[in-house]
This record gives C-alpha cells, sequence and structure tokens, in this order.
C-alpha cells in the first residue's frame, strides 16, 4: 500500500490510523463475537446498571448508578459530533431500552435510533470488552489518588540569560 500526503506528520497519522484499522478487522476475523454499535452497548449496560443501583442500599447505590450514566457519553458523543440533539436521541434510546430492545443505538444516517444489529452496525465484542475494561481500570486509577505534590515555585534569583533577555 502506497501512502502519499503533504506532511511527514499526516502520513504518520494516516499510517496509524490504518494500521488500527487493520488490527481490528484482524481482531474480528479472529473472534467472530459482534455486538451492535453506535452506542447500543452502552446503553444496554447503562440501563442494567441503573435498574441494578435501585436495588443497593446506602451509598453504594449512588456510585452504581454514577458509572451508569458514564456509560451514556459514548452515545451523546457520537450524536454531538454529528451535530445531533443529543438530548433528544438519548431519551429515545432509553425508551428503546427499557422496551428491551437492546441492540438500539444512534443512526448517524437519519439522525434517530435504529435497531444497529439489523442496520450491520457492529463492533467486534472483544474491542468492546476491552475498551470498557481500559476506561473502568483508568477511571480507578484516578480516584485511587489520594495525594498530589505541588513543585512550589523557585524564588531564586533569574538566570543572567533572564537578566540578558529583559536589558535588550
Amino acid at each position: 500500500m502506497i501512502l502519499r500526503g503533504g506532511s511527514e506528520q499526516f502520513i504518520d497519522e494516516v499510517e496509524r490510523s490504518l494500521h488500527d484499522a487493520i488490527m481490528i478487522v484482524r481482531r474480528a476475523v479472529k473472534n467472530d463475537s459482534i455486538v451492535a454499535g453506535g452506542g447500543a452497548i452502552e446503553m444496554a449496560l447503562s440501563r442494567t446498571l441503573r435498574d441494578y443501583s435501585r436495588t443497593v442500599p446506602g451509598k453504594e447505590q449512588l456510585i452504581i448508578a454514577a458509572y451508569a450514566k458514564a456509560f451514556e457519553v459514548i452515545p451523546r458523543q457520537l450524536c454531538e459530533n454529528a451535530g445531533f440533539d443529543a438530548t433528544n436521541i438519548l431519551n429515545k434510546l432509553r425508551q428503546k431500552h427499557a422496551e428491551n430492545h437492546i441492540w438500539f443505538g444512534v443512526d448517524i444516517m437519519h439522525e434517530d435510533v435504529s435497531d444497529n444489529f439489523t442496520a450491520a452496525v457492529w463492533e467486534p465484542a472483544v474491542v468492546k470488552i476491552n475498551a470498557i475494561t481500559a476506561a473502568s481500570e483508568a477511571a480507578c486509577l484516578i480516584l485511587s489518588v489520594d495525594e498530589t505534590i505541588k513543585v512550589p515555585k523557585s524564588s531564586a534569583e533569574p538566570s543572567n540569560a533572564a537578566k540578558a533577555m529583559n536589558m535588550g
């Protein structure tokens, strides 16, 4: 494959994107399990977690509900990237998922929601599992930070080079 472009940075970015796409296809072929894309899985997980949170007493309920809400960021971002009214689309998705239409996701072709499994908007299940796992681990890592250290500003004399720059 020959890549051409105006700058070295552009070619490097295209090469990385192409490599990522090839690896996703390779992984999909090796692991033939797929799920509906367009935020369908995220909405299904959000609904399941939100329902579960209502059965948990105490502060844990709030944590689970917040985690459920975080899953809705993906379909919301898809809507915003496409220039859609994200609130309207998410309300439609919540309604469809409440009716157990778990494969419904964002339909960017018609600015609506659709059964993305039937519409052939698919993602490899292993890619989705890895993405959710990595995002959850990153959030846990950030939440586990209990202290930050701030480097104090230096009150030392400015260097000779800094003094020389101010004199010119």
